[in-house]
């Protein structure tokens, strides 16, 4: 059975760091990302970054890049995405899923042909 779940949410003053982590667990299949996914109140989800399980490949949404980190540990089969310079913009429960990434002319775009998402975990950035 795949199973992610991702962790590390909380409360963070504007300009501070939050990392999240997203373990995962029973994946069989090959050439998959983990990607890293927002939904804001009111808004539309949103993809974040991802990162190739196969090859190390990133990719981030316009709006965190240089900002946000997303890296992987193999050994413990968990994917982290390290937040900095927070904005409370960036408010929102975030979710870690298994898909399929690709570079776009800007930012990237995905696939989900899996359908395994882990459960949210509530980022807010105060001002």
């Amino acid at each position: 059975e795949v199973q992610l779940q991702a962790s590390g949410g909380g409360l963070v003053q504007a300009g501070g760091s939050l990392r999240l982590s997203c373990a995962v667990s029973g994946v069989t299949f090959d050439d998959y990302s983990i990607g890293w996914f927002r939904r804001a109140p009111g808004k539309e989800r949103e993809g974040v970054s991802c990162i190739s399980m196969s090859d190390g490949s990133t990719y981030y949404v316009v709006s965190v890049k240089g900002r946000f980190t997303i890296s992987r540990d193999n050994a413990k089969n968990t994917v982290y995405l390290q937040m900095n310079s927070l904005k409370p913009e960036d408010t929102a429960v975030y979710y870690c899923a298994a898909v399929q990434c690709y570079a776009g002319a800007v930012g990237y775009y995905y696939n989900d042909p899996f359908g395994f998402w882990g459960q949210g975990t509530l980022v807010t950035v105060s001002s």
